[in-house]
């Protein structure tokens, strides 16, 4: 019973401990419950959501993060998050990625942020390795904060703070450029800031140098200098301006210093440099005592009175004028005691009511409009112009004109125009008048006469279209007469002189024309030139019948050169033959008499082809790329046998800058084979002629010059022309020189000039330029 009483107080007692220790595990476990439920709470309501990525690449995720993402159900690997496009971007999963495998192999904390395409939300990532009370060994843990708005916010701040960052710099650099000095200075009165103005005026070698230094633009110590305007400023706490005068840029000038008082307890400022303004100020008082002086030297009177009406200025005409004392004038009269001087000394109009007309003028003073104009006739037949001209700053001028002298020309003028209107009816010449609106204003008894128009039609002054439908009848064809109207619309409207010619019915011919007047109208006039016209039609028919003969000249010389040319081969053949021997051996007089055979035959053939090239009034052109020199020393070699036959040194010079032209070669190396071939023959024995040839970027020019006796003015004027040559040819054996004619038909034909200069003893020189293209 003992034993079995022991057994059950020890079980009792170990039920006891059981019980115990149970209640306490249950409370443990009731707190334990509630702190979780309190952390699962926070974790709800918490801005950010956590992801814990395992090694293996297993992730574990709240559905709330899920759903923030745009997955409809839980991924359950890391490749299902970062690889879907539809939730992320590539780049940005493929950065996430890579940030995760770094805190899993190094350890190493990231924070980027990525955009959720399912949500469209924007994320921030923040990960780190996982401790180890989550037991997932290698394992990162991602918090996901919702940065949406604040990212927004980031955005906006960003934008307004890069819209001020441009405003500043703008500000700054508007300063910076500002053609005047400015500056700022701290709360101490030390400057902080200055512009390149403010460096340039002070010789500075910049900014910081200047701030650094305190170079002042102003003496600082002198009294009122800008130390103590700026002190001012601030103590007033409004803008401040003095005046005080600087050497800048080693001038003196005088400049407007403004000091502006800042919140910020400094003080900002300016200089405007007035120099200019003075000096202008200075000139305003100068031309004002230069235009009294002049105003003192005028023939008319002029009198200047102030916004009080008082009398500060009367030049001496006016004193001579209205005899007044210049003492009386010293004392500044007013000015109704001026005009009641005026009429004491009877120099005013007359008038029944004296009082009356004073006020009138008085109010020259308020008029608001232009100057006021009279005239004014006093007693003794005086004829005034005058002139009141308010002033802006309230005063008048009053300019007084005789125009006594005016009137009387006025008269002489009228008795001028009756003289011209004699003349203008007497001229054999019909003109008429238009004025600006198309009416015939004058006309004289010629213009009258005819057209034949009766007096009570030009008296009516019909319009000039109205004139020209009554003139149509007079005329060969009727619908000429428009263009009356058109050239008096011409003159009168476009200011525009025109004339055209116009026929009769008759068969006279008239010459019209309409010429603008000053006045705005137009002056129409006809002058007969049937005579002239018989005489041009005379000169035309003649100049036609010479034209023919020419053509007929130039054909006959033409098909003379092609009908030469059958007697020549034959003579040149048999001359061949006789010189080659097939006639028998010839003795030696002979061959030589042969070879003098076939060198006139090659002459004469070269002529009969000069002749023909001259009758072909150019042709086509071959267009190719044409060395000018290879062209040049081609045609020095064939012209080199003439020119050794005289002992001429013949020297040619070509110029690297020579190069090519788009033309003829054919045709170009004959131009330089006749200038040479003239050269040669022009210059005496042991002479000299030279070939140059150089060029620029869009010519090419060709030289040829000789130290031959020269050639006078007048028949070097006339080298170019076509069968005269024999007058001023160099050489007897050319009967016809046409070298010179036929290079200046090729050189045109290329669009190119020729020009010949000559002075008698001091040689020839031919210059030819040739177009690139």
């Amino acid at each position: 019973m003992t034993v079995a009483g022991a057994v059950l107080a020890l079980l009792i007692a170990l039920a006891a401990a059981a019980l115990f220790a149970g209640l306490r595990a249950r409370a443990g476990a009731r707190r334990e419950l509630a702190a979780h439920a309190r952390l699962a709470a926070l974790a709800e309501q918490s801005p950010a959501v956590a992801m814990v990525v395992r090694a293996d690449g297993r992730v574990e995720l709240p559905e709330r993060l899920a759903d923030l993402l745009g997955f409809d159900t839980l991924p359950q690997q890391l490749d299902e998050i970062v690889g879907n496009e539809a939730v992320f971007d590539k780049a940005e999963g493929r950065v996430l990625e890579q940030d995760i495998a770094a805190a899993q192999k190094a350890a190493r904390p990231f924070r980027t942020i990525v955009r959720s395409k399912g949500s469209a939300r924007t994320l921030l990532a923040i990960g780190q390795r996982a401790p180890d009370s989550i037991r997932a060994p290698g394992g990162v843990v991602v918090w996901f904060f919702d940065a949406t708005e604040s990212q927004e916010e980031v955005t906006r701040l960003s934008g307004e703070a890069a819209k001020y960052r441009e405003a500043f710099q703008s500000l700054t650099g508007l300063i910076q450029s500002a053609p005047m000095p400015m500056w700022y200075r701290d709360g101490s009165f030390k400057l902080a800031m200055v512009n390149n103005a403010y460096v340039a005026a002070v010789n500075g070698k910049d900014a910081e140098s200047v701030v650094d230094s305190g170079l002042e633009l102003v003496d600082a110590s002198a009294p009122g200098g800008p130390l103590a305007s700026a002190m001012a400023a601030r103590e007033a706490g409004r803008p401040r301006m003095v005046k005080l005068p600087a050497t800048i840029g080693g001038a003196r000038r005088m400049l407007h210093i403004h000091d502006v008082p800042l919140p910020t307890g400094g003080v900002a400022g300016f200089a405007v440099d007035v120099e200019e303004l003075e000096q202008a100020r200075v000139g305003i008082k100068r031309a004002g005592e230069a235009q009294r002086a002049m105003l003192d030297r005028l023939s008319a009177g002029v009198a200047q009175f102030a916004a009080d009406r008082s009398l500060i200025f009367c030049n001496q005409p006016f004193t001579r004028m209205f005899e007044m004392r210049a003492e009386w004038l010293a004392d500044r009269p007013e000015f109704d005691r001026v005009l009641e001087r005026m009429r004491e000394a009877n120099r005013l109009p007359v008038v029944r009511d004296f009082p009356g007309w004073k006020a009138e003028r008085r109010d020259w003073f308020r008029a608001a409009d232009a100057a006021t104009e009279e005239n004014w006739t006093l007693p003794g037949g005086t004829h005034l112009r005058v002139v009141a001209q308010p002033l802006p700053e309230g005063g008048l001028l009053v300019i007084f004109e005789d125009l006594t002298e005016q009137v009387q020309l006025a008269s002489a003028r009228d008795t001028l125009l009756r003289v011209r209107t004699a003349t203008f009816d007497n001229l054999f010449e019909a003109l008429g008048v238009f004025a600006a609106d198309g009416k015939l204003q004058l006309w004289n008894n010629r213009f009258r006469q005819l057209w034949g128009f009766d007096e009570a039609f030009v008296t009516s002054h019909p319009r000039v279209d109205a004139l020209a439908k009554a003139a149509g009848p007079r005329l060969a064809n009727p619908g000429r007469a428009t263009l009356i109207a058109e050239l008096v619309r011409a003159a009168t409207v476009e200011r525009q002189q025109r004339g055209a010619t116009i026929e009769f019915a008759d068969g006279r011919h008239f010459e019209v024309a309409a010429v603008p007047l000053p006045d705005g109208n137009a002056l129409f006039t006809m002058l007969d030139i049937s005579d002239r016209r018989r005489s041009e039609a005379a000169l035309r028919e003649r100049n036609e019948a010479l034209e023919a003969a020419d053509k007929v000249k130039t054909a006959f010389v033409a098909n003379m050169s092609y009908e030469l040319r059958t007697p020549l081969t034959s003579i040149k053949g048999f001359a061949e033959m006789l010189h080659a021997g097939y006639a028998g051996e010839l003795p030696e007089s002979a061959v030589e008499y042969s070879e003098a055979i076939l060198a006139s035959v090659a002459r004469l053939g070269d002529l009969i082809d000069d002749v023909l090239d001259l009758t072909r009034e150019g042709g086509a052109l071959a267009r190719a790329s044409v060395d000018l020199e290879l062209t040049a020393h081609a045609a020095a070699e064939s012209v080199l046998p003439l020119a050794q036959a005289k002992r001429i040194e013949l020297a040619v010079e070509v110029d690297g800058s020579a190069g090519t032209v788009k033309g003829d070669a054919r045709r170009i190396r004959q131009t330089v084979e006749h200038l040479l071939r003239h050269a040669v023959a022009g210059t005496p024995e042991a002479g000299r002629v030279l070939l140059h040839v150089d060029g620029g970027a869009k010519r090419a020019r060709i030289v040829v010059s000789d130290d031959g006796p020269g050639m006078a003015k007048g028949l070097a004027a006339k080298a170019f022309e076509r069968f005269v040559q024999p007058g001023i040819s160099r050489d007897g054996d050319r009967a016809l020189g046409l070298g010179l004619p036929l290079a200046k038909q090729f050189v045109e034909a290329h669009g190119g000039t020729i020009q010949l200069v000559s002075e008698p003893g001091e040689g020839t020189m031919v210059v030819v330029e040739l177009p690139r293209g």
